[in-house]
């Protein structure tokens, strides 16, 4: 009987195969590299305008002036935000800007909700025509119907009055699209229950489908608080008195003058204009990342 021996494998092999896990994983490693250092440059490109915004906040006019620039305050002072809030008087700039922009919201979330309820959840004659129409709407520049819009508010005699900024921005398509395609998702079943339980339209809509628009009403929120809060050229037209002056139409007029521009008031109005929208933005990052994920997923 002859013995058998397997032949013993190759020292080599296990070795090439180790150098092509090598050379992958390091191929690997050289990708992330490139990537996390794309990130990396793109997020301190988006960053450091803010950052020069702010630390020239604290500068003086001869300051941002000098030359070579100057990075960080060499004499700190508060003298820009203190013009801000005692010959300017910001505070009631800002209460305009609030006012106006948290009214906006709340039309935008109630009207956009009940738009879009019925083009996703309710049957009628046009409705087909009507998110044409709405999908239209969207495509239009806001330049185009400027004018129109500001005849129309002069002829009913809201200029310079808080209607007149208010009003053209109740409703808009972007949020009715919003809505409409978040309401898709949402069973028919839920609503068809609520309807054999004796549950009208009103009712419907405001104890089942608004419960569940948690995440697109937080991001319909935030873009139309946004919208208002940094919408310069019709509070520009609209506001005719010092009275109704928006954070930006105030920050416009008052840090440039006629010759010169201030550019630590202008810095500093600018920080103070931005803060609320980033802490808007922090405490509903959360909810404004489900909402643009769940209205794009079908």
């Amino acid at each position: 009987m002859t013995d058998t021996k397997t032949a013993p494998a190759s020292p080599a092999r296990p070795a090439a195969r180790r150098a092509v896990t090598v050379r992958k994983q390091r191929s690997a490693v050289g990708k992330q590299a490139w990537v996390y250092g794309g990130l990396i440059l793109a997020g301190a490109a988006t960053i450091l305008p803010f950052v020069w915004m702010l630390l020239g906040s604290f500068k003086t006019q001869g300051e941002l002036l000098r030359r070579p620039v100057t990075w960080w305050p060499q004499d700190p002072t508060l003298d820009n935000y203190v013009r801000w809030f005692s010959d300017l008087h910001i505070d009631l700039f800002f209460m305009n800007s609030l006012i106006v922009a948290v009214v906006t919201v709340l039309g935008n979330l109630l009207f956009c909700s009940m738009v879009g309820y019925a083009l996703a959840k309710m049957d009628f004659a046009g409705k087909k025509v009507l998110f044409l129409l709405v999908m239209v709407t969207l495509m239009v520049p806001g330049v185009v119907t400027f004018v129109p819009l500001f005849v129309m508010v002069s002829k009913l005699g809201l200029v310079n009055t808080y209607p007149a900024l208010i009003l053209p921005f109740l409703v808009s398509p972007l949020g009715v699209f919003l809505m409409r395609q978040f309401m898709m998702g949402i069973p028919d079943s839920l609503i068809e229950a609520a309807r054999i339980d004796g549950a009208g339209e009103l009712r419907t809509f405001t104890g089942i489908v608004m419960p569940l628009c948690g995440p697109p009403l937080a991001t319909l929120g935030i873009l139309t608080f946004l919208g208002s809060w940094n919408n310069f050229l019709w509070p520009l037209v609209a506001a005719q008195s010092e009275d109704k002056y928006t954070l930006p139409v105030a920050l416009s007029l008052f840090s440039t003058g006629q010759s010169a521009t201030d550019y630590g008031l202008l810095l500093a109005g600018s920080v103070l204009v931005i803060a609320p929208i980033v802490a808007l933005f922090i405490c509903l990052q959360r909810f404004f990342i489900q909402g643009v994920a769940s209205t794009g997923i079908k």
